[in-house]
């Protein structure tokens, strides 16, 4: 079984590549996903937010954007929150493999948006990373409801550059040329793995 990771800067277009991967029959995990799950009301992750956090957490389980605002208030916080999800994250996507072994899938992907700033890029086989030019790119983002300038900096702050995400992956996915020619590059990438895997 090829495990690909997949990722991109916001606003690159990692969302549509995963949604036409799946199109084409390849069991992709979602990271953030994985998260509102684990924030759901008697998640385990909203167990363990409200050790840290107890205000974050409502009747609906994890309120994100108030998370959000006291990791701002108190940046340390993101560190210690990020010690406890992690591996509960880590374990769904161990949980996802399992699945697709015994499905006998031959390629699965995990849809990681830090997949290289702070996942493990160790445990893919290849990583593919889609992008764009910068001025799409903020053309996408601030178009997004309750987005503002401001905020894409702060994103894109936390971010690795897209130039050296490019440099470190061994598939780099243009999103800027429209979606069939995404949906070629993604298709080409896949038939080329089992290809060469006999898969």
């Amino acid at each position: 079984m090829i495990v690909l990771g997949l990722t991109g800067s916001i606003g690159m277009g990692k969302s549509t590549a995963a949604a036409m991967l799946r199109r084409m029959g390849v069991p992709v995990w979602d990271a953030d996903e994985a998260v509102h799950r684990l924030y759901r009301p008697g998640g385990a992750g909203a167990k363990a937010i409200a050790g840290l956090a107890p205000s974050a957490v409502g009747p609906d389980g994890v309120d994100r954007r108030k998370l959000a605002g006291m990791i701002g208030a108190d940046p340390a916080l993101l560190g210690r929150i990020e010690k406890v999800i992690h591996p509960l994250v880590w374990q769904d996507e161990r949980n996802f493999r399992r699945r697709c072994r015994f499905l006998r899938a031959p390629v699965i992907v995990l849809d990681v948006p830090l997949l290289l700033e702070n996942w493990r890029p160790a445990r893919c086989d290849a990583i593919i990373v889609v992008w764009a030019p910068a001025f799409l790119q903020r053309q996408r983002v601030l178009a997004r409801p309750g987005m503002t300038a401001e905020r894409f900096g702060a994103l894109l702050a936390r971010q690795m550059p897209s130039v050296e995400k490019k440099r470190r992956a061994d598939y780099a996915v243009a999103t800027g040329l429209g979606k069939a020619a995404t949906w070629q590059a993604l298709a080409g990438i896949i038939r080329r793995l089992r290809t060469e895997n006999g898969l």
